[in-house]
């Protein structure tokens, strides 16, 4: 038991602090219907590593790359943002497509000229969170408490906007502004997640507990409550299945998180079925 504690303890750690703020984002994530909001930034955060590992020679988790990263994510919010209010042939999540089949195609490009860019790819897919540090977790507790309390600040017209989308098909410049703030202040999370846990499980941190929590309740701290209890379970018995069969964290924690939306799904699939046969 103390080797088990020893070993995944710190990663436990890290991804139920990466689980908290990501299940927060993902409850707007959904009301707004951008699904693959976090995969496209998460691309283009990973383009911007990526070309700082190819100019500067940085590593994925040196400030130069995190710093590269981020810019990109800021023009990426600054885009997203701006386009929604000009867009109105197609949708918002089709724009999000397109521009991460750009950053991807992006991406390969960068990865086939970069010096051992097979290497940074890959650890970008499924993250080192086996290896995470305290270093890391400060810094990941300190990033995601500022955001958090951006967020809080911010809850009004965040919130606003996330309940009213469909209505703002033409956006003011102040919802223009909210929703570059939200977007950024994703952005900051994905490009920070992403270089902890890798893309995979930012995606299912993001998506998978606030799809859960939906199935349950409307109001915001029963859902958060779920989304967290979700996210616990999901980190800790992705862990212990990755350590007893030697298996990646990141798609672990992913599959044990998909099993739990099966079971929920099945479970009010069967109450639905039992709930009509009551009446009939």
């Amino acid at each position: 038991m103390h080797t088990i504690i020893q070993i995944l303890g710190l990663p436990l750690l890290a991804c139920v602090i990466m689980s908290f703020i990501l299940g927060y984002l993902g409850i707007h994530v959904l009301k707004r219907e951008i699904i693959f909001i976090d995969i496209a930034l998460a691309q283009i955060a990973a383009v911007g590593s990526i070309v700082a590992h190819l100019i500067f020679e940085a590593h994925g988790d040196s400030p130069a790359a995190y710093a590269c990263s981020l810019a990109c994510v800021l023009v990426a919010a600054a885009f997203y943002a701006f386009i929604s209010n000009r867009i109105f042939q197609i949708s918002l999540e089709a724009v999000i497509g397109i521009s991460y089949a750009i950053a991807a195609a992006a991406a390969l490009f960068l990865v086939g000229i970069a010096p051992g860019g097979h290497i940074h790819i890959h650890n970008i897919l499924s993250g080192s969170i086996l290896w995470a540090n305290w270093q890391q977790i400060f810094i990941e507790l300190f990033v995601f408490a500022a955001i958090g309390v951006c967020l809080y600040v911010f809850r009004k017209p965040i919130a606003e906007i996330s309940h009213n989308h469909k209505g703002n098909t033409a956006k003011n410049s102040k919802a223009v502004f909210w929703d570059f703030i939200f977007y950024f202040l994703l952005g900051v999370v994905v490009t920070l997640s992403v270089q902890i846990g890798g893309i995979v499980i930012v995606f299912a941190y993001l998506i998978i507990p606030a799809t859960i929590s939906a199935a349950f309740s409307t109001k915001l701290i029963l859902r958060l409550a779920i989304v967290w209890i979700t996210a616990t379970i999901g980190s800790l018995g992705g862990l212990l299945f990755s350590y007893c069969l030697d298996f990646s964290i990141g798609p672990a924690v992913s599959l044990i998180l998909g099993i739990e939306l099966v079971i929920v799904a099945l479970t009010n699939k069967l109450r639905c079925l039992m709930c009509n046969q009551a009446k009939t």
